[in-house]
């Protein structure tokens, strides 16, 4: 769902760079207030996770399609929804800077589509409601525990790949691309992303179920004072399981990512080389709009991506791919090591300041 450039209007472009801006400033000043220690070395390791899973795309069958994780979901269900934004910003800049997928141009409204959605409508909407409900009642509650967060996995990435698909159209269409008049556009960005929304669901819930079953206090809004279910592992030991598997997924798995178009692309371009239909039948060459700001964009974008579309540049070697996939796990690990390291510092700086007055 990474918007290129040519898909946004200077102006709907600044829109949604300032209501990401507004977000994380929002998201900045409550995690601050944060005292959970654990949370640095998690947001680090699902920020990379994450990452690592976005590089994986996987076919729809029957549609010439493909999608691949979002993860805002999986994050805010580990960290919550300030943190778990804030490690989505991460990921999506260092991916529009440093491998050029998707536009800088565009990435406020990336952030807004596939971070805010995820993070806090997929968390206040779903995720908090239904871990806190008396479903499942009759069942054991380890069991209850399990089927809330199946649930609330499935029906949270539905939801807000429901709701990063239709802004995709609204702000095309505020942009005035006409090419992708809004009726039609909705009628084939919806479905798509619906059968996405229910691949990732059940992603997600298997990491979660996971932490569950070996570190249960991890996933916000299951205490473990009062889970079922007692932690097999250290945090330790779980940190190390997760980093082999950001090592396995982006180093390895990453290089059997399906080549059809991603849900946003085959929305636009289709997949008639593969003998399915052409839906908007864009051409991938020469569509949307053109205008300064994308060209200076774009512009910046060539100079500091030196892992273009995850590969070395001018080569089609796999060792690319999987180059990418560490040096871009890592990447986001530290830097989102580093967002989290900042609101401890101020934090700790904000609290000495009171004591002395005291």
């Amino acid at each position: 769902m990474h918007m290129a450039d040519a898909l946004l209007a200077p102006a709907v472009a600044a829109t949604m760079y300032a209501a990401t801006a507004v977000t994380v400033g929002a998201s900045v000043k409550t995690l601050k207030k944060d005292e959970n220690a654990e949370k640095l070395p998690m947001m680090a390791v699902t920020s990379a996770l994450v990452f690592a899973g976005q590089m994986i795309n996987y076919t729809i069958p029957g549609t010439g399609s493909s999608g691949h994780l979002c993860g805002g979901m999986l994050l805010s269900a580990i960290l919550g929804p300030q943190a778990g934004f804030l490690s989505m910003v991460v990921i999506l800049a260092i991916q529009a800077l440093f491998f050029a997928d998707g536009g800088l141009l565009a990435l406020g409204a990336n952030c807004w589509n596939m971070a805010f959605y995820g993070c806090f409508a997929g968390y206040y909407l779903i995720w908090k409601p239904i871990l806190h409900s008396r479903l499942f009642a009759a069942a054991s509650e380890k069991t209850a525990g399990r089927r809330k967060i199946l649930l609330a996995s499935v029906l949270g990435c539905v939801l807000t790949l429901q709701l990063g698909a239709f802004s995709v159209v609204l702000e095309t269409s505020l942009s005035g691309i006409t090419e992708l008049p809004f009726g039609p556009f909705v009628s084939v960005m919806q479905p798509i992303h619906l059968a996405i929304g229910l691949v990732e669901g059940l992603i997600t819930s298997a990491v979660l179920l996971f932490l569950y079953e070996t570190r249960p206090e991890l996933i916000m809004d299951v205490s473990s004072e009062h889970s079922p279910v007692q932690g097999k592992h250290s945090l330790k030991s779980t940190l190390i399981v997760l980093t082999v598997v950001v090592a396995v997924v982006g180093g390895g798995l990453s290089l059997l990512a399906s080549s059809n178009p991603d849900g946003l692309e085959w929305s636009m371009f289709g997949n008639t080389d593969a003998g399915y239909s052409e839906n908007m039948g864009l051409d991938e060459e020469h569509y949307g709009t053109s205008s300064n700001a994308a060209e200076a964009a774009a512009s910046i974008q060539d100079k500091t991506a030196f892992l273009p579309d995850y590969a070395f540049a001018d080569s089609d070697s796999a060792v690319g791919t999987t180059v990418s996939g560490l040096v871009g796990s890592a990447m986001v690990a530290a830097a989102a090591a580093l967002v989290c390291l900042a609101g401890g510092f101020f934090r700790k700086k904000k609290n000495g300041a009171k004591n002395k007055v005291l």
